[in-house]
């Protein structure tokens, strides 16, 4: 967060609450005047990445719930929130992918090539 967005935080934010990643949310301590609603914002820990927030605060943060979910509310099959590994080498690589060697299974026997002419 650079040095603008904390002097408005310290200015107009109003502290919300945090998650377990230690990402801290923030709600305008005013209404907007056409909207009736406050402005909501999230101050990171460490570097900006918003495939962190987690579902509970996402939904805050978007106006699909007025406060946020509490985490006591998660169901027992709900996944723990894992960060975005697209781009990253842990990402998904199917088989038959360039950085997994290029090798892909051989097609099954319903499969026939097309021949021009033929």
């Amino acid at each position: 967060m650079n040095i603008g967005t904390r002097i408005f935080t310290m200015l107009y934010g109003r502290r919300v609450g945090a998650d377990a990643d230690g990402n801290v949310y923030y709600e305008a301590r005013r209404l907007r005047r056409f909207s009736g609603q406050s402005r909501r914002w999230v101050a990171y820990r460490g570097a900006a990445e918003p495939s962190r927030i987690p579902a509970e605060w996402h939904a805050w943060l978007h106006y699909t719930t007025n406060a946020p979910i509490p985490e006591t509310a998660r169901q027992p099959w709900q996944k723990p929130h894992q960060m975005n590994l697209t781009g990253t080498p842990a990402s998904y690589r199917p088989p038959g992918h360039d950085y997994r060697g290029g090798h892909r299974a051989a097609a099954s026997g319903d499969y026939e090539a097309w021949t021009p002419g033929s």
